[in-house]
């Protein structure tokens, strides 16, 4: 997977500037468009998350090997409707995944990294974690059905690159039947909004029927606001990576017991002790 990604960035560049210069020649008073300042925290994001993905890839080929070796059961990877099985599998895991990261405060903190940002646009695709924790168990079960390791990467890095180009105000709504099975541009716009209504909506990777089996869809319809409910002042990458657990940790000191404790840990990233 890390060798998929590394040989994609020349092309998120290439459609970044791409982009940019669509901006420049064809502007639209209702897309935010790009910042600098914005735009370099975007890939100094993306470039720290890719070296520290090395390692955690690592660890990942180490368990999931381990559980593909003691499992009984093997999907061969030469039949068409085996891939079918494993696209829809990984899918369904980057749902929970992602879903899992929005509603349990200390995978939130690994993951308000990629909300972060005020603007939408390719470049925000590529601001990513520094903290890629917390995936393992999701992916776990691909394993133990018999998928291998190479097989669950690559369908990993698929969807990966399929979802850096929904991050564009460029692209309106597509072709109905495209919308309602498709994770598509207008549906991830509404997952970035912080809207009331847009939050904590429309999880999927590459399928939104996830999302609508799960009624966590919401249809894009008022003017999208980017960002967090508690918008990030800053520019400082570190920052960005940190200040989520920063946040954590100064709540669990001032809480009164270890039940507040544990809940400003496991809880949503909004709750508060009696709510």
């Amino acid at each position: 997977m890390v060798d998929i990604i590394l040989t994609a960035i020349p092309f998120f560049i290439a459609f970044i500037v791409v982009e940019v210069v669509s901006l420049w020649f064809a502007p639209d008073d209702d897309e935010v468009g790009y910042e600098v300042r914005d735009t370099v925290t975007s890939l100094t994001m993306g470039l720290g998350s890719v070296g520290i993905g090395v390692v955690y890839r690592a660890l990942q080929l180490v368990v999931y090997a381990a559980l593909y070796a003691v499992t009984p059961l093997r999907l061969d990877t030469s039949l068409w409707w085996v891939w079918v099985v494993i696209v829809l599998a990984e899918d369904l895991a980057y749902y929970w995944y992602h879903r899992a990261h929005h509603e349990v405060r200390i995978l939130w903190a690994s993951h308000v990294v990629h909300h972060s940002s005020q603007r939408y646009n390719f470049s925000t695709a590529l601001r990513q974690t520094w903290t890629p924790f917390g995936g393992i168990p999701f992916w776990a079960p691909l394993a133990l059905l018999g998928v291998p390791v190479w097989a669950i990467f690559l369908q990993q890095s698929i969807s990966l690159v399929y979802q850096f180009f929904l991050h564009t105000e460029r692209v309106g709504r597509l072709w109905r039947p495209v919308e309602l099975v498709m994770n598509t541009p207008s549906h991830h716009r509404v997952h970035h909004g912080m809207n009331n209504a847009y939050l904590d909506r429309n999880y999927g990777g590459i399928l939104i029927v996830w999302d609508r089996l799960f009624r966590s869809f919401e249809a894009e319809g008022d003017r999208v606001v980017y960002g967090l409910t508690k918008q990030l002042r800053t520019h400082n990458p570190l920052v960005v990576a940190t200040h989520e657990y920063a946040s954590i940790w100064a709540d669990v000191r001032t809480a009164r017991t270890w039940r507040e404790r544990w809940g400003f840990i496991v809880r949503g990233p909004g709750w508060q002790p009696g709510t």
